[in-house]
């Protein structure tokens, strides 16, 4: 098992807070059922009695037959608890009917500390906020960072960290792969077969998509796009001059449901001058490389694009909300505020050693008038530097 102390920490922060529902949610295998494991192995080590901790798995094929909302709450009732706090903890619940409804009964007794994890925000979404508005609290969980992607592979002193970065842009961080032989065909199989599932099974049969050829055009276009504007006008545009009819409309709705699915994220352009969320010309950051190589191929391309994405995921592992800073004609890659107060500023490049790329990187952070942290990250093998009180940091350093 990949020690993941970031992501259990977070989950262990909102230990017997029984008000709260703990929601987990991610991408299909990034780890959440683990993580469960870990929350249940941490318990237990606390000194919880074994029977008051109850985990299901409704992925279990045993579990088939509790399906629907009078079964599940049937069979914890059923169960014999001890004396003193309960910790429910059910997986994928999104596949029993009406869960929700079993959720907010079992909410209502104080001795109930409930967690579950979803791979659909669509299913879970609209369900939340009938009945538990105000009494969840969501937390995302993404695949392995570049941090936990080290530990899960064996140490070998020929091959160094640069490397082993360059192999994680791309092949991805899904925890699945460490368990995989170290081949291109097994890993590839592996991860069409994920990406097939989140596409047909999380997407397309929840929502009766009918074309899903066009969903699977979307879904390569954004991959090829991570990093750079988008607009469903403009995907539209593009498919259609590429002879496949479809809408604005349509493309926007697909979007949406990609982003349900944990797939893709959003991040939407922050006016920096008027401190207001822009509405168009979002990005698109994909949750996992691996499926990109997947998509368009093996090898490295468009690098500073990919490092956009690895920075944008880091970022939001370590609690913070992430947009895209617009400054009058400037851009900065990205905003974000977090558990520690307000804004940091980023700017992600492959490398601020040629004069004319560092002028360009700089310029919009220097554009900014206040006194909120600014960083460039780059791959330069370089130590610390400071450009008027702009930071430059080597962006392994920054990740580990």
């Amino acid at each position: 098992m990949i020690p993941r102390p970031a992501a259990l920490g977070h989950l262990v922060m909102y230990r017997d807070t029984d008000q709260l529902v703990k929601v987990v949610t991610g991408v299909r295998r990034c780890g959440k059922s683990t993580l469960l494991g870990m929350l249940k192995d941490h318990l237990l080590s606390q000194g919880v009695p074994a029977e008051n901790v109850f985990a299901l798995n409704f992925e279990d094929f045993g579990l088939a037959d509790v399906d629907t909302a009078e079964k599940l709450h049937d069979l914890v009732t059923a169960h014999s608890f001890g004396a003193g706090r309960r910790y429910l903890l059910f997986d994928e619940i999104q596949l029993v009917a009406q869960w929700e409804k079993v959720i907010n009964s079992l909410r209502l007794d104080s001795r109930h500390d409930i967690y579950i994890t979803g791979s659909n925000l669509g299913l879970l979404g609209s369900q939340l906020a009938t009945l538990l508005s105000g009494r969840y609290v969501r937390l995302d969980t993404f695949p392995l960072s570049f941090a936990e992607y080290l530990q899960a592979r064996p140490e070998n002193p020929q091959v160094s960290r640069r490397q082993r970065f360059m192999e994680y842009l791309s092949g991805g961080g899904l925890p699945g792969l460490s368990n995989l032989p170290d081949d291109a065909q097994v890993v590839r199989e592996y991860l069409d077969g994920v990406l097939s599932t989140i596409v047909l099974k999380d997407v397309a049969a929840v929502h009766d998509v009918r074309d899903v050829d066009a969903l699977q055009k979307v879904i390569r276009y954004l991959a090829a796009n991570v990093g750079h504007h988008v607009t469903a006008a403009g995907i539209a545009h593009y498919l259609v001059s590429s002879g496949r009819r479809i809408s604005a409309d349509t493309v926007d709705n697909y979007l949406r449901l990609l982003e349900d699915a944990f797939l893709f994220y959003r991040a939407r352009r922050f006016d920096l001058r008027s401190k207001a969320t822009m509405k168009t010309n979002d990005k698109f950051y994909l949750v996992d490389l691996g499926f990109r190589s997947l998509l368009l191929g093996p090898g490295v391309t468009d690098i500073g694009r990919l490092l956009e994405n690895v920075v944008y995921f880091e970022l939001r592992r370590r609690g913070h909300s992430v947009s895209v800073g617009q400054h009058g004609a400037q851009e900065v890659d990205f905003v974000a505020t977090g558990p520690d107060g307000g804004p940091h500023y980023y700017q992600v490049t492959l490398s601020l050693l040629d004069p004319t790329t560092a002028a360009r990187e700089l310029a919009p952070l220097r554009a900014i008038r206040d006194h909120y942290p600014k960083t460039v990250l780059s791959l330069d093998d370089i130590a610390s530097r400071d450009y008027d009180g702009i930071a430059h940091q080597n962006l392994l350093d920054f990740l580990l």
